[in-house]
């Protein structure tokens, strides 16, 4: 037997009608709110899904055919609001209403356990009905959802790749914004009040780039015009969207601060009250959900990974508590440098550290990741010096460092314990084989990477190459590059197993001015 309940896609589907009108109905009282809960079929679609009874669907015809007679929303409201839920309901003859006797209230055979766990279903972040909207504190968007997508944005944001261009403000000067929505220029204050107290009004010109003269005026204009909003518990603001089709949402808009961003629910006349509450009062929660399904983002970023040489002789000549020890207290050492220097830790296999330093308005993230290389390289040579006085050996402890640039995709991974952030990309597979290459405490970087330096940059780096001369031994040449195989001692064991990157040409870093 067929269902009782049908999802709100194929409710639009079947009705042909968009989700800001199915949400305009339910803000008029003529469709009741959907529940939201797991897919009753599982696949690797959404986790939640909104479900509707399936008599909404010829009620939606119905609103149809009595807008085609000339009914106002206001009239359809007066005449089909009062039984949103479905005990009564009718349908339109010749323009007069008649008893629709497919809209009888479910009974508890019809909906079955299926009905029953509908009920029990609890409203959760990706379930929420509501457009909704999660931005970074340089007011990209990383999280959003359908509901956002189509009525407010009138574009999929989510099939946006590059982080940069989800600027919510960029987003807020999109045509296909405009060609939407009358009054965005009130958006675009509406949200400038919220970020005042983060940017001053000389930095609005590079709130993101490729910024024109024209949008540059208007979001000054719109600072001008802002309130600065307290960051205290959830702020509730009214909010009026003019569309060019003449209708207009009259929005509750629910904001909460977290140190990570701001998240943004938008409630058509405080419909959905009670449950965004519940949702918006569970901020730890929140915001755990808000990070574990935010979009992978194609952004700039370098990436630095450092390994330990030898690290497993090592730990055969030292007791195993030791061996933890070091590599404890060495990481210990090391964390602090990568903060200082804008790092963000990544996942990598063995006695190891892997780290990105993703380009962000205001940051130089290339200087940054190679001052913390050569940073790091000091810092385990003091420590090496220490555990060499302690244990009266000779090991010389080094960390040898691989570095790359590219734009790769960034994203969240949820562990069994965490979040661990991971990139993907050919950045990351060759700062591995350049730590790998890399012998004595070398930075090796890749030619790419010295080539996004601008001029200045470039001259304040001393980098090069050092090469075998048959009378004068080994000579750095500077400002050089060599490919991989080049620098590869022909004796080298494992040697074969950097000839798929061979060709890449290389530098070592050896100090900044």
């Amino acid at each position: 037997m067929e269902t009782a309940w049908i999802t709100s896609k194929e409710v639009m589907r079947r009705a042909g009608v968009s989700r800001a009108t199915l949400n305009n109905y339910i803000r008029y009282g003529i469709l009741p709110r959907p529940v939201v809960r797991s897919p009753m079929n599982r696949s690797d679609g959404p986790t939640k899904i909104g479900y509707f009874p399936r008599w909404v669907v010829e009620r939606i015809m119905a609103v149809k055919e009595m807008k085609r007679g000339g009914n106002t929303m206001e009239d359809i409201a007066r005449s089909l609001g009062r039984d949103a839920g479905g005990t009564k309901s009718f349908s339109v003859v010749d323009g007069n209403l008649r008893p629709f006797p497919s809209a009888r209230k479910e009974t508890s055979s019809e909906t079955g356990a299926a009905g029953r766990a509908l009920e029990r279903m609890c409203l959760d972040v990706e379930g929420l009905d509501c457009a909704a909207y999660f931005i970074n504190q340089d007011f990209e968007i990383e999280w959003i959802n359908e509901s956002a997508e189509q009525e407010l944005f009138n574009h999929k944001v989510s099939s946006i790749a590059g982080i940069e261009d989800r600027n919510i403000f960029k987003r807020l000067f999109d045509w296909e914004f405009h060609e939407s929505v009358e009054n965005w220029q009130d958006m675009i204050v509406f949200h400038m009040d919220f970020i005042r107290r983060a940017t001053q009004r000389t930095a609005v010109g590079k709130l993101y780039q490729g910024m024109t003269v024209g949008e540059k005026d208007c979001l000054e204009r719109a600072y001008d015009e802002s309130t600065e909003v307290s960051e205290k518990g959830v702020v509730e603001r009214s909010l009026k969207l003019r569309r060019r089709s003449g209708e207009e949402l009259n929005y509750s808009v629910y904001t909460v601060f977290f140190r990570e961003g701001l998240f943004f629910v938008y409630d058509l006349d405080r419909s959905g009250f009670h449950g965004l509450k519940a949702i918006l009062s569970r901020r730890g929660d929140l915001i755990q959900e808000l990070l574990t399904h935010r979009m992978p983002s194609l952004l700039s970023l370098c990436v630095l990974v450092a390994d330990l040489q030898d690290s497993m002789r090592i730990s055969v000549e030292l007791p195993p508590s030791e061996y933890f020890e070091l590599i404890n207290s060495l990481w210990r050492n090391m964390a602090e440098i990568f903060d200082s220097h804008n790092g963000i830790c990544g996942k990598h296999a063995g006695d190891g550290l892997l780290y990105y330093f993703v380009k962000k308005p205001g940051n130089n993230y290339i200087m940054d990741a190679l001052n913390c290389a050569l940073k790091v390289r000091e810092r385990v040579k003091d420590f090496s010096n220490q555990w060499q006085s302690r244990k009266g050996w000779f090991n010389e402890l080094s960390m040898n460092i691989g570095l790359d640039e590219g734009k790769e995709f960034f994203g969240t991974i949820q562990s069994a314990y965490n979040l661990e952030f991971a990139a993907l990309g050919d950045s990351i597979n060759h700062a591995a084989r350049l730590s790998d290459l890399a012998r004595h405490g070398a930075v090796f970087a890749t030619k790419n990477l010295i080539n996004k330096l601008d001029y200045e940059e470039q001259k304040s780096v001393r980098y090069g190459i050092k090469r075998r001369h048959p009378e004068k031994g080994e000579v750095f040449i500077e400002n050089s590059f060599s490919r991989v195989i080049d620098v590869l001692d022909p004796g080298r064991a494992g040697r074969d197993k950097f000839l798929d990157i061979g060709t890449l040409p290389i530098t070592e870093i050896i100090s900044i001015d």
